[in-house]
C-alpha cells in the first residue's frame, strides 16, 4: 500500500525507521516537508530502486503518488490542517498525538473524516496494546472491587536543548497560533489517553470538568510539570501528575485503585500487575498496520479519531486554563545538563496514590504568589507538623523583589510560628496557635486542645494568588469554623504588597468565643489573629507608625498602618479593626489582636481583611502613606 509521510525530522525519523520495517505491507511513495530530508535520510525507502518524491505540497503529493494514507508527523498546530488537506485529497489519515491544539480543530477534523467517509487513525501507541482492554476486563470482573480512581505517574528528564528543539517547543502560543506544548499534552499525553481508555471514558461529552496545577520551572511558556484532576461523567476521578524536571528516568504508570487492591499499567513496557503479584506483558499492535489492515479488509480502528474526544476535552482545559506557575530557582537544581526539581518524583507518585493534586501533597512550590515577573511568596497547604504546633497553612518563604526572605518558620524560640497566616489561642476553648495556653492562676500549660485548620479546596487561582477554603477543627471533632482566605499578591511602585483575607464562619450554632492569653491574665499578650514572624537576627530592627516609634509606643496601638523594618526591608501593615500585637526585642513579630484585652464573642461571620507592604532597603516614615494608599486602594 503506497504511503506518504508528510514532516521527516523529530518524531517523523522514528516513521522512517518502522517504515523501513514494514516495507512488507507499505511502500513510502513519498515525502512532504518545508525542506528536503537529510542526505540519506530515505535511502532504501522508495518504491523498487527509485527514492521516495519529495514536495512541500501535501495534497499534490498525495495525488501525484496515488497514495492510500498520509502520515502525518508535523508540529501540533499543523494537525489539523493537515488532515483536512489529505482527505480532502482522498487519503486516509494517520495524525500523530496530540490529535490537535484546540478542541475546535478537533471537532473539524472528525467532521471531515465522518463526511469523507476515510479512516482517521490517531497515533496514541499504548492504545494499540492489549494490556488496556486486560485491564479493563480485570476492572470488570470485579478483581480489585469497585473502582475508586485512577492515578497516573510520569517522571522524566529532559535537557535544555528538549525546549529549543524547535520554534513551538514549550510554547502554549507561538504567533497567535494555539501550540499547547506541555508535559500532560505532549510528551505525556499518552499517560493521559491511557487512563482515560482504562477509566472507559474516551468519547466527546465523557469529561465532566477539569482542575488544573501547571508549572515550569524551565525558561519557558508552557508547563513542565503539571496534575489535572478530571472528573469523568459516570466513571471514576482521574488524578494525573507528570514531570520534566528528575534527576532520571522512571516508566510511567497508570493505576487503577479500587476498593480490594490495584491494578498498576505501565503503558511504555505494556506491563500489568495487580497488587504485588506476577508482572504479566501483553502484545501491541502497531497502528500503521492496523490502519492498512483497515483500509483494505476493514479491520476495525484501534484508535479512531472519535476515540481521543475526551482527550481533547482535557487537552481544551489545560489550553484555556491559567499560564503556567513559574518555580522558583531555590526549588530547582541547575547542576546538569537540565533543571531538576528534587523529590519531584516522589511528589509525582504521591499525587497518584493518593489521588490528589500537587497542592494537595505538600509541594512547597505548588501555591506560588507571582508579583513584578518573579515569585514572591509560596503557600503551604499541608504541613507535615506534630498536633502541639496547631498544623495550618501559611506562607513562606515570602521575598521582596530583590528576593530577601521576610519571614521564618518554626524557629527556635517559637516553633509553632508558621510564617504568615491565621493563627488563635483560644476559638471555643480550642488551641489554634501552637504551643502551650495560657490558663489563668497557672500560667503556660501544656494541654490537649490543639486544633488543625485544615485546606479543604482552593475555590479560585491564578498567578497572583487564590481563594481557598478551610476547616478548623480537633482531631476527631466536628470542625467549629469554616474559613474562607483570599491572599493576592500586586506590584507597587515599590516594592509589592499582599492582600490579604478571612471570613470565618461559625458551624457551632452558638455564639462563638475567642480568646487570648491578655484575656486571662497575662498582659499586653492579646495575640490571636492575622500573624507574621519575622527572621530573628535580621539587622537594624525598628518599628514605627505615623504617629509614634519603638516597640512598647505602638504595641496595643490602632494606628491605621505600622511598619517593621531592618536594614535590608521593611513590612508595612495596614487594616482598620483591631489593635497591633507587636514583638522586637524577643523576636520579630506583627500580628492583629481580635481578643486584646476582652473575649471576641461573635455570633455567624466575623471577616478582617490586612494588607502588607513588602519592600527592599529600610522605608523612611514620610515614604509609608503614599504606598499603604496605593497598596489599600
Amino acid at each position: 500500500m503506497r504511503v506518504v509521510l508528510a514532516g521527516t525530522r523529530g518524531f517523523g525519523a522514528h516513521y522512517l525507521e518502522r517504515l523501513r520495517h514494514m516495507r512488507d505491507v507499505v511502500e513510502l511513495a513519498g515525502v512532504c516537508d518545508t525542506v528536503p530530508p537529510e542526505p540519506g535520510a530515505l535511502d532504501g525507502l522508495g518504491p523498487g530502486d527509485a527514492a521516495p518524491e519529495f514536495s512541500t505540497d501535501l495534497p499534490e503529493l498525495i495525488k501525484r503518488t496515488g497514495a492510500e494514507i498520509a502520515i502525518l508527523a508535523t508540529p501540533i498546530p499543523t494537525h489539523a490542517e493537515l488532515t483536512l488537506a489529505a482527505l480532502a485529497a482522498g487519503a486516509h489519515v494517520l495524525v500523530e498525538k496530540p490529535t490537535a491544539a484546540t478542541l475546535a480543530d478537533f471537532d473539524r477534523m472528525e467532521r471531515a473524516a465522518a463526511e469523507s467517509g476515510l479512516a482517521c487513525q490517531v497515533g496514541f501507541q499504548s492504545l494499540g496494546s492489549a494490556a488496556v482492554p486486560a485491564v479493563r476486563g480485570m476492572i470488570a470482573e470485579g478483581v480489585i472491587g469497585r473502582g475508586t480512581g485512577i492515578g497516573v505517574a510520569g517522571s522524566w528528564p529532559r535537557p535544555a536543548s528538549y525546549f529549543t528543539r524547535s520554534a513551538w517547543a514549550g510554547r502554549r502560543r507561538l504567533d497567535g497560533v494555539d501550540v499547547v506544548d506541555g508535559a500532560l499534552t505532549n510528551p505525556f499525553a499518552h499517560a493521559l489517553a491511557t487512563a482515560l481508555a482504562v477509566a472507559g471514558t474516551e468519547g466527546r461529552g465523557a469529561v465532566a470538568s477539569v482542575e488544573t496545577e501547571l508549572f515550569h520551572a524551565n525558561a519557558i511558556e508552557s508547563d513542565d510539570t503539571s496534575a489535572v484532576r478530571v472528573t469523568t461523567a459516570g466513571g471514576p476521578p482521574i488524578v494525573a501528575a507528570v514531570t520534566l524536571c528528575a534527576a532520571e528516568r522512571d516508566e510511567p504508570y497508570v493505576v487503577v485503585h479500587g476498593e480490594r487492591g490495584r491494578i498498576t499499567l505501565r503503558y511504555t513496557l505494556d506491563e500489568v500487575q495487580v497488587d504485588d503479584g506476577p508482572v504479566r506483558r501483553f502484545g501491541r499492535t502497531d497502528l500503521l498496520r492496523n490502519l492498512v489492515d483497515h483500509v483494505r479488509s476493514g479491520e476495525p480502528l484501534l484508535v479512531p479519531i472519535g476515540r481521543t474526544g475526551a482527550f481533547m476535552e482535557v487537552l481544551e482545559a489545560i489550553r484555556l486554563a491559567p499560564d503556567p506557575l513559574p518555580i522558583a530557582d531555590e526549588h530547582q537544581d541547575r547542576s546538569g545538563e537540565g533543571r531538576v526539581l528534587p523529590g519531584v518524583a516522589g511528589l509525582v507518585d504521591a499525587c497518584a496514590d493518593r489521588l490528589a493534586l500537587f497542592s494537595e501533597v505538600g509541594a512547597p512550590w505548588a501555591v506560588p504568589l507571582v508579583a513584578g515577573g518573579g515569585v514572591v511568596a509560596e503557600y503551604v497547604t499541608r504541613p507535615g507538623l506534630p498536633l502541639t504546633e496547631s498544623p495550618r497553612p501559611y506562607l513562606h518563604p515570602v521575598r521582596t523583589l530583590g528576593g530577601v526572605v521576610v519571614t521564618e518558620v518554626r524557629p527556635q524560640d517559637h516553633p509553632h510560628h508558621l510564617g504568615a497566616g491565621v493563627a488563635v489561642t483560644d476559638v471555643g476553648g480550642r488551641n489554634f496557635w501552637g504551643g502551650r495556653t495560657f490558663v489563668r492562676d497557672q500560667g503556660p500549660t501544656w494541654l490537649d486542645n490543639h486544633g488543625v485548620q485544615r485546606h479543604v479546596e482552593f475555590t479560585g487561582r491564578d498567578r497572583a494568588g487564590f481563594a481557598e477554603t478551610l476547616l478548623w477543627e480537633r482531631p476527631g471533632e466536628d470542625p467549629v469554623v469554616r474559613e474562607e482566605r483570599t491572599a493576592r499578591a500586586v506590584p507597587l511602585s515599590r516594592g509589592w504588597a499582599l492582600r490579604f483575607s478571612f471570613t470565618l464562619r461559625n458551624l457551632t450554632g452558638s455564639p462563638l468565643t475567642i480568646q487570648s492569653s491578655a484575656t486571662k491574665g497575662r498582659a499586653g499578650a492579646g495575640y490571636g489573629g492575622f500573624f507574621w514572624r519575622a527572621p530573628a537576627g535580621s539587622p537594624g530592627l525598628g518599628v514605627f507608625t505615623g504617629e509614634a516609634e519603638g516597640e512598647q509606643a505602638v504595641h496595643g496601638s490602632r494606628a491605621p498602618w505600622l511598619a517593621l523594618s531592618s536594614e535590608d526591608w521593611t513590612l508595612v501593615f495596614a487594616q482598620e479593626d483591631d489593635p497591633w500585637f507587636v514583638r522586637v526585642a524577643e523576636y520579630p513579630g506583627v500580628g492583629t489582636a481580635l481578643a486584646w484585652d476582652t473575649p471576641l464573642v461573635f455570633g455567624d461571620v466575623l471577616a478582617r481583611r490586612v494588607t502588607v507592604v513588602v519592600a527592599d532597603g529600610r522605608l523612611a516614615p514620610g515614604e509609608v502613606p503614599d504606598l499603604v494608599t496605593e497598596a489599600t486602594a
